[in-house]
């Protein structure tokens, strides 16, 4: 079962290309998908203003926290997250969110390094046609994507 919640996601056409591209592979990879259709970018920029150099903690946070609520809700043994497949992520600190929020909230995180992938899922993307997000998605990775100082 998967989740998709991108409350950070900017601007919204890049939020909605990237879960057109998971629902147009869904079925090829036999996986439910639960969509968390809410947009709230205001409540995510408030809560990021004047914390832009803790941006990343509080969007694993966030991230994980909502994922874990779902899990729990739902019944699950274990929630995780997709952000421990890239290589520009924190890991430890990642992994540090989720065993906290395992003990808070009474459900399993599973860490696995999913890095070793990381070259054969970009072959395999591309082989399946799919849509590869250039940037993590936040207003400012997309800055720092276009904008050279």
């Amino acid at each position: 079962m998967g989740y998709f919640y991108n409350p950070n996601i900017h601007p919204y056409q890049e939020l909605d290309r990237r879960k057109q591209t998971l629902i147009q592979h869904e079925s090829n990879i036999d996986l439910k998908i639960i969509y968390d259709n809410e947009y709230p970018l205001e409540q995510w920029i408030q809560n990021i203003t004047h914390r832009e150099t803790k941006k990343c903690l509080y969007c694993y946070q966030d991230r994980l926290k909502t994922t874990a609520i779902v899990a729990r809700k739902g019944k699950f043994h274990f929630f995780t997250t997709t952000l421990l497949y890239s290589k520009f992520q924190n890991h430890e600190l990642i992994n540090e969110i989720g065993q906290s929020l395992e003990k808070k909230y009474g459900i399993s995180f599973y860490y696995a390094d999913f890095r070793q992938g990381w070259k054969k899922g970009i072959e395999l993307s591309k082989k399946l046609n799919m849509y590869r997000q250039q940037y993590c998605g936040c207003i400012y990775s997309e800055k720092e994507r276009f904008y050279k100082s």
